[in-house]
């Protein structure tokens, strides 16, 4: 964000944030794949503690297993297609580290 000129109307106090569409576009894309793979990380997480406890079936249990490896190989491709690594997808959180586990 830039402190805006005299020339420009802006009301006292107020910022003016200067983007170009490329760069927002990339970044838009790079959160909302940042988010799909937080859940699909969370979802893959919770079926290994299903699959750990019993409570899947043979069936379910490869279902889940199909499932998750399109998901995974969906993800792989709009990387590709936005320009993005999965490290792209790690947001830093700062002191709190960062977003995603590292595995």
């Amino acid at each position: 964000m830039t402190e805006p000129t005299d020339r420009q109307a802006v009301k006292p106090g107020e910022w003016r944030l200067e983007t170009d569409a490329d760069s927002v576009q990339r970044d838009l894309s790079r959160l909302v794949l940042t988010l799909i793979e937080l859940i699909r990380q969370l979802v893959e997480r919770q079926c290994v503690r299903r699959m750990d406890r019993g409570e899947l079936s043979g069936e379910q249990l490869e279902a889940v297993g199909l499932t998750l490896m399109r998901l995974e190989e969906a993800m792989t491709e709009l990387c590709e297609r936005f320009g993005l690594t999965p490290a792209d997808l790690n947001l830093d959180l700062g002191p709190l580290g960062t977003l995603l586990p590292e595995d």
